[in-house]
């Protein structure tokens, strides 16, 4: 099923903008760079339902949805989707419904994102899909229910991610470059692509170092498939700079690295990160500083896009964190 991608409109506005950014000192001299090297661009700041990236792109989605007459929001996502919670966010602040089509059969009690899904005022479908494919083809069935029904349903695109949300993230990257005009580098978590796809559009590919979550089987082709619609032929042909090294045994494990990453994170800078995103973002960010693809002297800049729940929702990581044995040292 391809999601139809309405034309650009006027962006609603559902962030409070700019996210901060803050030096990570501590974190730096742990890594061997220099204490002004590293900072944070705060993105899990973003306001609406507990932040996140997801809210830059739901900016322009939903823009467009609303301009099309939609009284209703369907979207797809894994159980624990900080992109299905910050929409059901967007639905309660517009005055709109929302449907979320999750694979698989429900969780029970609710948990991390589940739990705000509810409490936001989303219906959840469980659909038994098993497999992107599968998920597509259920949440297409359930927009034609309601329009039967006599509902006006947009599909928003899995992830938030395509070239209309991923405008957000151009004006992200915008942001960053007034905000830190001596950037070198920006590490962000690559999952759906359009967060990076944005970024590289506004900063260039050489700027921007995505880190793979295992989202996706293919995350770089992802991210070129998005690029062309913003920005020139240069930015859609240069190289872009992937790290596929933290995805483990697959996306939501918890891996050693992540749990490395999570413990220096809190514990150097009280910077709290997510199992699945952030912590293997950040986890890339080490293994970068280690190898040397992170240099001393060269302004770094940690893209934190939120997920924060997402760490509640993860019965592996709640658990291990609850034990209170962590590493000393990634």
């Amino acid at each position: 099923m391809t999601t139809h991608e309405p034309p650009p409109g006027p962006p609603v506005a559902l962030g409070t903008w700019p996210t901060p950014v803050e030096p990570l000192p501590r974190l730096a001299a742990a890594l061997g760079l220099g204490e002004a090297d590293l900072v944070v661009k705060r993105d899990d700041l973003t306001g609406l339902g507990g932040g996140g990236n997801k809210v830059r792109k739901l900016e322009w989605t939903v823009g467009a949805a609303l301009a099309e007459g939609a009284d209703t929001l369907v979207t797809t996502g894994a159980p624990q989707s900080n992109h299905a919670r910050l929409t059901a966010a967007a639905a309660a602040r517009l005055g709109l419904r929302c449907t979320l089509v999750l694979p698989g059969a429900a969780d029970s009690p609710p948990s991390g994102n589940l739990l705000l899904d509810g409490l936001l005022g989303a219906r959840l479908v469980w659909s038994g899909a098993r497999g992107r494919g599968e998920l597509d083809a259920a949440a297409s069935d359930v927009c034609t229910r309601l329009r039967e029904r006599g509902a006006r349903p947009a599909l928003i695109p899995f992830g938030g991610s395509s070239a209309l949300g991923a405008r957000g993230y151009v004006r992200c990257g915008e942001e960053l470059r007034r905000q830190v005009p001596d950037l070198d580098t920006v590490v962000v978590a690559l999952g759906s692509g359009g967060t990076m796809a944005g970024l590289v559009a506004a900063l260039g590919a050489e700027r921007v170092l995505g880190v793979d979550t295992g989202a996706l089987d293919d995350p770089v082709a992802a991210v070129r498939a998005f690029t062309p619609a913003l920005a020139g032929g240069g930015a859609t042909r240069a190289p872009l700079r992937v790290r596929r090294d933290q995805v483990g045994a697959g996306y939501g494990t918890l891996t050693g690295p992540v749990k490395a990453a999570l413990t220096l994170a809190a514990r150097t800078e009280g910077v709290v990160l997510d199992p699945t995103y952030t912590g293997r973002a950040m986890a890339g960010l080490i293994a970068a500083a280690r190898d040397g693809s992170l240099r001393p002297g060269r302004r770094t800049v940690f893209l934190h896009t939120g997920g924060l729940p997402g760490l509640f929702g993860h019965k592996e990581a709640a658990a291990w964190a609850g034990t209170g044995v962590f590493p000393d040292r990634p």
